[in-house]
């Protein structure tokens, strides 16, 4: 497929082309996609298409070059071999030489026939048993003998197998006494059959000289063949020997019947000659083999019916519809039933088996509320309730105020019926049905709202429940799980629809609300008790006012006991998880400590940010700067820059933050490197040295480059404070650097000049208001 171009959305055809059934067609297309070949051969195809465009573009103006019509031949030729193929395989008959399943070699470990004749190259087998033990092996020579050790040539040329045993039998009986006295005894068999040349001509698919087997018949030789062509007849096969037809084989014989009469065995220089196609006709619809069919003369259509297998469990045979070719036009022909026996077919026929209407005489339906809906026959004087009976009976949930039949019309158009369905039930009503009638009987529950009650808060399993009748507060919350670890016993809420059924619209609550205390145990309360919910009430159980889970804070790096630690209270600070995990290592750089934060703590943070951040987006032009921003948001924790050195030396002051759930305090070692990146030569780690100023640093990692924005420069220390380069006159201000400090440098914006047709354009509306203006001033004077 992939050799040829062929997509994959043709593999069925495709596959149909090669002789494959349906199912194998199937299972192929199952293969190709497991294997991930079918991705390959749709940008196969899309790549063909490309290169025919291509190809298109370039001979578009030298359509009479070779190259393009051997091209447009070619694809002219495979577009007629594939359509060949397609109708081939309609032809009766075809599967049995294009499917692998079928093999016609013969069988060779067989004894051959009694009327096989024996010729030069068979192989002979001669066994003498009994007082005497002999095993000859012999090959017949081009002369027709076989030579007998010590005996001499025999003659078995043109011999059947029991003419020849008789004939050995005498020869070894002049030298085997005891074959005569009958102690010994001669068998012969065959062993290697030799081969013989057979010629196939006509309309063969591959005609030409084929090697058989000496027992071939005239399948095998089809099958080496390909069998008939296109044109090529499957019901007149002759075998020409010496000159003359000693036989004719009809493979419908075979197809149909299961007969091999004609299949005759073969003999060498033998031609079997498959003849035109005379009669072709295609049966199709509502038989058991769609197909296009060879008849012979004075066939007529039930014999064509036979081959078609007949008709299938749908077809309408009262009539079959012809379409034939006349000697100048096309007519139509309805063939009845009593004429099909004597109905001969012609060449070109096409029957058409049409199927049964998909509609019923005697049809009811009911459906709905019953214990057995479904399909039913309608009897003479049968009413509704007698199909309702029929389906055992309505359900406990029928709605027994309303139900409904569909009817056609006579006209086919639909109507309505509607009737009660406890009248029609209990006889007051009779309801006679006709046919198509469909009865539907309405479920009470379907007909309305799920009931349903919803619990949100400190329960287990908040959520929806079904509701039902008598349900009380302590019952619903038993169902979500019982109460959790939080849940307040207070002011539990109860929020129920508001119904005016009489209209009043100075009412303008939106919903009736109760509150309830209960109890632990979920024992009765006496408010609770009295309150039965609804249904569509909604319950919540808040959160008890003093209950608070544990919050975490961590602290990382050198400090004696590095870990978790819980915040003991709203006003714990740096300073005081500081002093419980023991201080500060002797090893720690207290000027790079840093705390990471969350960037919020829950989904309200989050969407309260987001739209304060929208405001933000607007006001940035660079697109580069909204990436970079919104990919900062994007972090679950940010940065926030502390001065551990003060909050150590002044607990509680303004340095001293209160700490937060998820807050990470890290405390790293001293720190020796100085990191310099941006516009620089050779952007790298250069030591700290207490003596060495901005510049010098820059200068250790090769100096500034000529797009570096020196102004612009700036420094983030190891606690996350960030400090930029200022302007003193006519001055750079650097800051002072730190270890642990990382220098940043930016490069300057690209300012790009005018393109040549940019300046052209400048130019030509330049001179255009130049001329409007002289020509203004001509006037004027």
């Amino acid at each position: 497929m992939k050799q040829q171009g062929i997509p994959f959305e043709q593999v069925n055809e495709y596959a149909a082309a090669n002789g494959m059934s349906d199912k194998e067609a199937a299972k192929l297309a199952k293969r190709i996609q497991q294997l991930g070949l079918d991705r390959e051969l749709q940008e196969k195809k899309t790549a063909k298409n490309a290169n025919d465009e291509s190809y298109e573009h370039e001979y578009a103006d030298r359509k009479d070059s070779t190259d393009y019509w051997d091209r447009q031949l070619q694809e002219l030729k495979n577009k007629e071999e594939y359509e060949r193929a397609l109708r081939r395989r309609k032809i009766f008959g075809t599967e049995l030489f294009s499917n692998d399943n079928f093999t016609f070699e013969p069988d060779l470990r067989m004894p051959p026939p009694p009327d096989y004749r024996i010729s030069p190259d068979d192989e002979l087998i001669i066994d003498v048993y009994g007082y005497t033990d002999v095993q000859h092996q012999l090959k017949v020579t081009p002369e027709g003998y076989v030579r007998i050790p010590y005996l001499g040539p025999v003659y078995v040329n043109g011999l059947t197998m029991e003419e020849a045993r008789i004939r050995i039998t005498e020869r070894l009986s002049t030298m085997h006494g005891s074959i005569k006295s009958g102690t010994s005894l001669v068998q012969v068999s065959m062993g290697k059959i030799r081969s013989i040349r057979v010629l196939l001509i006509g309309e063969v698919a591959r005609p030409g000289s084929y090697t058989l087997p000496g027992l071939a018949t005239v399948v095998n030789a089809l099958y080496v063949s390909g069998g008939p062509g296109e044109h090529g007849s499957f019901r007149d096969i002759q075998v020409i020997r010496k000159g003359e037809a000693v036989a004719t084989f009809d493979l419908y014989d075979f197809l149909v019947r299961g007969s091999l009469a004609g299949n005759i065995v073969l003999k060498d220089q033998d031609i079997v000659k498959v003849n035109a196609c005379r009669y072709r006709v295609e049966m199709i619809g509502e038989v058991r083999r769609p197909a296009i069919f060879e008849a012979k003369e004075n066939e007529t259509l039930q014999q064509l019916l036979e081959y078609a297998g007949g008709f299938t469990e749908k077809a309408y045979r009262k009539v079959v519809r012809a379409n034939r070719a006349n000697d100048e036009q096309r007519e139509l022909v309805n063939i009845p039933a009593s004429q099909v026996d004597s109905f001969l077919v012609r060449a070109g026929d096409r029957f058409f088996v049409d199927s049964i209407l998909d509609r019923y005489t005697n049809r009811v339906t009911i459906t709905g509320a019953v214990f057995h809906p479904g399909d039913y026959a309608l009897e003479e004087g049968m009413t509704a309730a007698d199909l309702i009976r029929r389906a055992a009976g309505l359900k406990e949930e029928a709605a027994m105020a309303r139900g409904v039949i569909r009817r056609l019309q006579a006209n086919y158009t639909p109507a309505i019926i509607d009737f009660s369905v406890e009248d029609v039930m209990s006889g007051r009503q009779s309801l006679p049905l006709q046919r198509e009638d469909s009865v539907v009987i309405y479920s009470g529950i379907a007909l309305r709202e799920p009931y349903l009650v919803d619990i949100k808060g400190e329960v287990n399993a908040p959520g929806q429940y079904m509701y039902a009748d008598s349900m009380q507060l302590e019952d619903l919350i038993l169902i979500a799980g019982g109460l959790s670890d939080a849940a307040s016993l207070k002011r539990v809420e109860i929020a129920r629809r508001i119904r005016h059924t009489n209209g009043d619209t100075a009412d303008t609550r939106m919903a009736i609300i109760r509150q309830f205390d209960i109890n632990a145990d979920l024992s009765h309360t006496p408010g609770a008790a009295a309150f039965v919910l609804q249904p569509f009430d909604e319950i919540t159980v808040r959160k008890a006012p003093g209950y608070t889970k544990q919050a975490y804070v961590a602290i990382d790096g050198e400090v004696m006991y590095p870990g978790s630690y819980a915040i003991n209270s709203k006003g714990e600070r740096i300073s005081d998880v500081l002093r419980r995990a023991g201080g500060l290592r002797p090893e720690a750089y207290p000027e790079g400590a840093l705390l990471m934060r969350k960037t919020f703590i829950n989904e309200s943070d989050s969407a309260f940010l987001t739209n304060r951040l929208e405001l933000f987006y607007n006001k940035l032009q660079d697109s580069t700067d909204i990436t970079r921003l919104m990919n900062a948001m994007k972090r679950k924790e940010q940065l926030l820059g502390i001065n551990l050195n003060e909050i150590i030396r002044n607990p509680g002051a303004g340095y001293d933050l209160l700490l937060e759930e998820g807050d990470m305090l890290k405390v790293p070692k001293k720190l020796q490197t100085v990191q310099v990146f941006g516009e620089i030569y050779f952007p790298k780690k250069v030591q700290f040295t207490k003596n060495m100023r901005f510049r010098d640093y820059i200068s250790g990692a090769g100096g500034f480059t000529s797009q570096a924005l020196k102004r612009r420069s700036y420094i983030v220390y190891a606690n996350g404070e960030v400090r930029n380069t200022k302007k003193v006159f006519f001055f750079n201000s650097y800051p002072k650097v730190k270890p642990g400090a990382e220098i940043y440098v930016p490069a300057k914006k690209d300012h790009r000049g005018l393109s040549g047709q940019e300046a052209i354009g400048i130019a030509s509306g330049l001179a255009s208001v130049a001329l409007i203006i002289v020509t203004l001033l001509d006037r004027i004077q």
